[in-house]
């Protein structure tokens, strides 16, 4: 299993709105997510908008791949992109390279 985490940057003015967002996010695309193999995905929000996401994956470029394949992510990552300083999310971040894990 990967693990990624990667890093986002969410537009100050819009940090509770996005926070809102995702208190109800579209149960298709959190079905699409689970189809795509996103697992244990989870985001964690800074009050300066810094977004830290982790997920785990059979293969993240694989997963990437088959999101970008659905409708629900382009809706999604439409609505999403005007909250983010680089766009859409799904083009912007950066991933991290994994340095140490303990099991």
């Amino acid at each position: 299993m990967q693990r990624v985490c990667f890093l986002l940057k969410v537009r100050p003015d819009r940090i509770e709105e996005y926070r809102e967002r995702h208190q109800a996010v579209w149960p298709d695309m959190l079905g699409a997510l689970r189809e795509a193999g996103w697992r244990n995905y989870s985001l964690f929000l800074r009050e300066d908008g810094l977004l830290v996401g982790y997920l785990e994956t059979a293969d993240f470029e694989a997963a990437r791949a088959a999101m970008a394949r659905t409708g629900v992510n382009t809706r999604w990552q439409e609505e999403m992109a005007p909250y983010f300083e680089d766009g859409r999310p799904d083009e912007g971040l950066l991933s991290l390279d994994e340095i140490f894990h303990l099991d």
